[in-house]
């Protein structure tokens, strides 16, 4: 089986901040997953979600490492 890494939400804001954050933290080597669950509603034809509740995920095993990066977009926004 294959070692599945384990992800985790680190962050949930407007689109425009988490691809901001999304964009910091790859600078730093930490790739991230952007889950827009009311964008992925509305292609599909559904509504629901809410639309400034984007989420950024990151492995666990990068979370030591994205923490001050993060801490310091949320004291800067």
């Amino acid at each position: 089986m294959k070692n599945l890494k384990k992800l985790i939400r680190i962050f949930t804001g407007t689109e425009v901040s988490v691809i901001l954050l999304k964009g910091k933290l790859e600078e730093s080597g930490i790739p991230a997953l952007i889950k827009n669950d009311y964008q992925s509603g509305i292609s599909a034809g559904f509504t629901g979600g809410i639309p400034s509740a984007i989420d950024v995920y990151i492995q666990e095993s990068d979370l030591t490492k994205a923490e001050p990066i993060v801490n310091e977009f949320q004291h800067q926004t």
